[in-house]
């Protein structure tokens, strides 16, 4: 069900991005920001990051990290993969995406590999390079055998690098 899911989505982002308007795309961007990590039994606080180059206007390679903090337990992920962007006709002040991250994590005891499927969208700041990023993903933890549910909610600042 998942796998019809995420290719439908995908497969709408294609048919979307067709009919929108060209606009000056950064050639890629950074972002850091604070994320609130739920893990299966914990709630940890901490940072996250990414750093994205822009192939074209819709198409995205990200490297994904973060780093949360528990009660008694640090935690990390690092992911990588495709992003997908949709340039909205009517506005060039907000950019909605969704992408898939594939990798891995370190939670205390275990190295489970991690996969990531969420979205959220640039909003960008004045006229400058910033952007105002709230992302929600849900994160798959798989180790022996079995898939831990995760979900990191971030809210980032990202500094938008060149123009294509």
């Amino acid at each position: 069900m998942r796998k019809i899911v995420l290719a439908t989505l995908v497969l709408s982002l294609f048919a979307f991005t067709a009919p929108t308007h060209a606009q000056d795309s950064p050639r890629g961007n950074v972002a850091v920001g604070y994320s609130l990590f739920h893990l299966p039994g914990a709630t940890t606080n901490g940072i996250s990051g990414s750093a994205a180059y822009n192939a074209n206007d819709w198409f995205s390679v990200v490297w994904d990290f973060g780093v949360y903090h528990g009660d008694d337990f640090t935690a990390a992920t690092y992911t990588f993969g495709p992003r997908f962007s949709l340039h909205l006709q009517n506005t060039d002040k907000v950019l909605p995406f969704v992408q898939v991250l594939f990798g891995g994590s370190h939670i205390p005891g275990q190295n489970p590999f991690a996969f990531s499927i969420g979205g959220g969208g640039d909003i960008k700041i004045g006229d400058g390079p910033f952007a105002f990023r709230p992302q929600l993903d849900y994160f798959g933890l798989h180790a022996r055998g079995g898939t831990d549910n995760s979900v990191r909610f971030s809210l980032s600042i990202v500094y938008n690098i060149g123009s294509r």
